[in-house]
């Protein structure tokens, strides 16, 4: 896959537009850019308490599970959505919307030997993040998102 990374700001604008379009349609040219499938994520802002929502691609692992890459194109710090996820009090679970439904997930920061085997797959798949853990001395959060349940049919 071969594209040019947004600046962070860009990155920033870009995801406000992509939240407002993800919202107001299932056109998968909306929900399917630059080649990846992304997820409408929803957290809890852990000092705020206000919901965030933050568009992400994802990368499915062996278990057909879907991975989201805390990379921010390689930034110093993590994002802010990872830093709402890594609290528990805040977020002990997070809404997830696909493009063909919404789910709640227990969702886990992948840590140790199994983040390592999974940036191992996801990179042979999706080289650019290498580009962009080379860019930080922190290292790139990976976080599962399993269906824990269904949220479509409830009020």
């Amino acid at each position: 896959m071969d594209w040019e990374t947004p600046t962070h700001e860009q990155i920033v604008e870009i995801t406000r537009a992509h939240v407002e379009a993800m919202e107001s349609s299932t056109d998968p040219a909306i929900w399917v850019t630059v080649g990846m499938h992304h997820v409408l994520l929803y957290t809890v802002g852990r000092k705020s308490g206000n919901t965030h929502k933050v568009a992400l691609p994802f990368w499915r692992d062996p278990n057909g599970d879907r991975l989201v890459i805390g990379s921010f194109a390689g930034a110093v710090k993590d994002p802010a959505w990872v830093l709402n996820l890594r609290d528990r009090t805040a977020n002990p679970g997070v809404k997830v919307r696909t493009q063909h439904g919404t789910f709640w997930s227990e969702h886990q920061v992948l840590e140790g030997d199994e983040r390592d085997e999974m940036w191992g797959l996801m990179t042979a798949d999706r080289a650019f993040y290498s580009n962009y853990q080379a860019k930080t001395e922190r290292t790139i959060p990976m976080i599962r998102l399993p269906e824990t349940r269904s949220l479509d049919h409830e009020a």
